[in-house]
């Protein structure tokens, strides 16, 4: 390491890919040595923004970089190989969300990274938002009594996604695996895995046989955790109707607690609002810390705990996993058969 700074790679430079090189940045602990994205253009003009490296081939960055960290942004069809070389190469991993394209995928990728003694860690920034903590801190002081039913909603409103995320071979899924990742990653981290999962997808395609080969706009999923708390997730990616919008509402036996990325509110049995607090969080900020925490890990795992392993988020995938699994087979699944 160079000094207290880990010589860093970034795969991939669309918008979250430069969102996560400048969170690095911001940091200080990190310095950027290459860049890649299949766009040359792109990846030598911010290679210069930030004096480093700049190439047009993931696995040539690499095979020809020494690094401590690799942040990866790009779609896993385009450098799923390339991110089990850097493992073996010793490189530590931070990918954006999700975890892998399906959950023996991510299994993998977790099972090499323990093999090869470094990390591999998915970025969830609502982990740091500080509505979501409020959130978390509500739940472990038992502030929510007696809380029978989860609900979460996610619409993407006009947010204009890739074309490649309609392919569920290069996608791994849509709507729910693409967009509702720290939904679900909310869900598991603050309540345990679902004993069940039942769900329903479908998309916007002209006739059945089409549907077959596109990935899921819309869905509904419903989560049962034990024989008092039941969840649901209802999801849609189509354009036009609406707003953006997400978030996620915990019921309890006197207390409604409704959760946003900006919002936490408490509202009375009845639905009658009578807490309210607000935050001003941006996505560069949220990031900035999952890189901090990030690093620190690395720089001093014993004093610094990874906050969102890739371990921990085969409970997502395995979520997920059921609820495609169930879309199929019309019946309920079980994650934990999954998770062995």
């Amino acid at each position: 390491m160079s000094g207290d700074k880990l010589k860093t790679a970034v795969l991939g430079l669309d918008e979250g890919g430069q969102i996560l090189l400048k969170a690095a940045s911001q940091t200080g602990h990190f310095q950027i040595r290459a860049v890649a994205d299949k766009d040359s253009n792109t990846a030598e003009k911010i290679a210069t923004e930030y004096k480093c490296s700049a190439y047009d081939d993931y696995r040539q960055l690499v095979v020809q970089s020494q690094l401590d960290c690799l942040l990866v942004a790009a779609g896993l069809y385009s450098c799923d190989e390339h991110i089990r070389m850097a493992i073996k190469k010793k490189f530590n991993i931070l990918k954006l969300a999700p975890a892998a394209r399906n959950f023996e995928e991510a299994a993998e990728f977790v099972h090499l990274a323990e093999d090869e003694g470094v990390k591999f860690a998915i970025v969830n920034p609502s982990r740091f938002a500080q509505s979501f903590l409020t959130f978390r801190q509500l739940l472990q002081q038992n502030e929510i009594e007696q809380i029978f039913l989860i609900e979460a909603f996610y619409n993407s409103g006009d947010l204009i996604d890739p074309t490649w995320y309609t392919d569920p071979k290069l996608a791994g899924g849509g709507v729910l695996l693409r967009d509702c990742y720290e939904m679900i990653d909310q869900i598991m981290w603050n309540f345990p895995v679902p004993q069940q999962v039942y769900s329903l997808t479908t998309n916007q395609a002209g006739d059945k046989q089409q549907r077959l080969y596109l990935a899921e706009d819309t869905a509904v999923v419903t989560m049962k955790f034990n024989d008092t708390l039941i969840g649901s997730l209802t999801a849609l990616r189509r354009a036009g109707l609406g707003p953006r919008q997400e978030f996620l509402r915990v019921y309890g036996k006197n207390k409604i607690v409704t959760v946003t990325r900006d919002n936490l509110t408490v509202s009375d049995g009845s639905g009658q609002s009578h807490k309210q607090f607000k935050y001003n969080e941006d996505a560069l900020g949220c990031m900035a810390k999952v890189l901090n925490n990030f690093a620190l890990n690395i720089l001093s795992p014993d004093e610094n705990k990874l906050c969102s392993s890739g371990g921990e988020n085969l409970k997502n995938m395995a979520v997920i996993e059921s609820a495609y699994l169930s879309a199929r087979t019309g019946i309920p699944e079980e994650p934990g058969r999954i998770l062995g």
